[in-house]
């Protein structure tokens, strides 16, 4: 009772609250849209067939870490249970972010105007929060390691922790971070910038042959048990695979099998990773401009410089321009704008702003954020709850095939038994979801089938399930599969329908 006293007279308190209620209904549409993104299909998909007992990358696939999945998975593959959880886990978000902030720029203003801002990049769609991607998922616990690795480092200053603190504080760090990454590979990085940070904040002046041996000694320790939180989850992940025979389905679907993904766009000079290699090139020279520079940098700037150039090199890592990638830049992005307020150097001020400016640039050029259809997006949902809109115009906002999808789950559900399978031959897997239909292959979608040329064990698949019903969306015609024994039964301006004939 006590606890709660004090934090009702706390004023932060009631500030977060009033930020947490605007990220509420900033957020709060994304629970009612329709099933209309290819992703969120393929996670739906994924997590009504884990949740009918199928072995993920064996049975079903995709090729991102299983815990996105398991968060589908345990939702039933229910996409509005799902947003729910995205919503609440970023609230919880939002308040780890103030909290860091708090830690980095001292005053409670400042941190609670960056915060404002991270509930507007963090909660709107500009940036695609509004899609439970992986990305939505991983923040929370990347700000909780960022947050107590820099409270371990803060602590040092003033000799308040002991060497027992260290290692359950630096073990809990990387175990979050390493939940991170079963999440989304990519939080690699944030395990890089914070390391890089734990050994660099007290570097001495001259790294003499001595320094450097002393160093090494100092920081063994807390940079093992770091390492050793953030290995931990996935070993206990590929100890899973391997007692259930599908560890090489495992390794290749989420490690080698990404190679050409993130190859995509990478090539330069006839070089297939030759663009990567020069973001490569480009991360380490930052690197070691910032090493040499470190004693010019205040320790907040030091973390979040140091975050932010590995969370620049995240963002553009694969070459890809899918906007939700920037939401991870998103809490280092806020706290460089943060220091801008810890500074009262004209030039530290002017070198901050150039950044904060060719940080938006390039964001803007590679990701294209779309500030109109976010303002759309609300106007969309306003008109719909109060019924100015009907429910087709509300859907065909998102994609005009939406009204035809919802059709065909329909058609699905009235003309099939429970245990009757249908396949579906297109890229819009939120059909399956909706009727609650697990595909009879292990591909959700038409274009896995052709990136892993599985067109003829497809048709295998086919011979031997013998579907009720092959769907063929209009945008993914013709069929290129041999289906003797089906007859058309419906066609639409939007998909063609074969019936089984025997």
């Amino acid at each position: 009772m006590k606890l709660l006293a004090k934090l009702e007279k706390n004023r932060n308190t009631w500030i977060l609250i009033g930020v947490s209620v605007l990220f509420f209904f900033l957020r709060f549409p994304s629970i009612i849209e329709p099933y209309w993104y290819g992703d969120e299909g393929i996670y739906e998909v994924v997590g009504q067939a884990m949740d009918h007992g199928e072995l993920l990358y064996r049975n079903i696939w995709d090729n991102k870490p299983p815990l996105l999945y398991i968060v589908y998975a345990l939702a039933h593959g229910n996409q509005p249970t799902v947003k729910a959880i995205s919503l609440a886990i970023g609230i919880v978000s939002l308040i780890a972010f103030f909290l860091l902030a708090k830690k980095l720029l001292k005053k409670s203003s400042h941190s609670m105007l960056i915060t404002i801002l991270f509930v507007i990049l963090f909660g709107t769609p500009l940036l695609e929060a509004n899609i439970a991607n992986a990305e939505d998922f991983i923040l929370l616990p990347v700000l909780l390691a960022g947050l107590l690795i820099y409270s371990l480092v803060q602590q040092s200053k003033i000799k308040q922790h002991t060497t027992h603190n260290t290692q359950r504080t630096t073990f809990i760090s990387g175990l979050l971070l390493g939940i991170a990454f079963l999440f989304k590979i990519v939080a690699i990085f944030d395990f890089a910038a914070f390391t890089l940070f734990l050994i660099m904040y007290d570097l001495p002046e001259t790294l003499s042959w001595q320094a450097v041996k002393k160093l090494i000694t100092k920081k063994i320790r807390p940079i093992s048990y770091l390492l050793l939180g953030f290995l931990l989850p996935l070993l206990i992940t590929i100890v899973y695979f391997a007692t259930n025979n599908a560890l090489t389905f495992f390794f290749q679907s989420v490690f080698f099998g990404n190679i050409s993904y993130v190859g995509w766009e990478n090539s330069l000079l006839g070089i297939p990773q030759g663009l990567l290699i020069g973001k490569t090139i480009l991360l380490f020279l930052s690197l070691l401009f910032i090493i040499r520079q470190r004693k010019r940098f205040t320790r907040p700037a030091l973390f979040v410089i140091l975050w932010i150039v590995f969370s620049l090199y995240n963002i553009y890592f694969s070459g890809r321009p899918y906007t939700h990638y920037a939401i991870v830049l998103i809490p280092s992005f806020c706290l460089l704008v943060g220091l801008l307020f810890t500074t009262k150097k004209i030039l530290t001020q002017a070198g901050i702003t150039i950044g904060i400016l060719l940080i938006i640039v390039m964001i803007w050029f590679q990701f294209s954020p779309n500030i109109t259809w976010s303002f759309l997006y609300y106007q969309n949902a306003i008109q719909f709850i109060t019924g100015q809109k009907s429910v087709n115009a509300y859907q065909t906002f998102f994609n005009p095939h939406v009204p035809r999808d919802y059709a065909i789950a329909s058609f699905i559900t009235t003309h099939t038994q429970p245990s009757q399978t249908v396949f579906i031959w297109g890229n819009d897997p939120q059909i399956y979801a909706l009727s609650h239909k697990i595909p009879p292959i292990k591909y959700t979608v038409a274009y896995h089938v052709t990136e892993n040329n599985a067109l003829n064990q497809t048709q295998q698949i086919i011979n031997k399930v013998y579907p009720k019903y092959i769907i063929v969306l209009k945008e993914s015609q013709p069929l290129p599969f041999a289906i003797p024994l089906y007859i058309m039964r419906y066609s639409t301006s939007g998909a063609t329908i074969y019936e089984r004939s025997l």
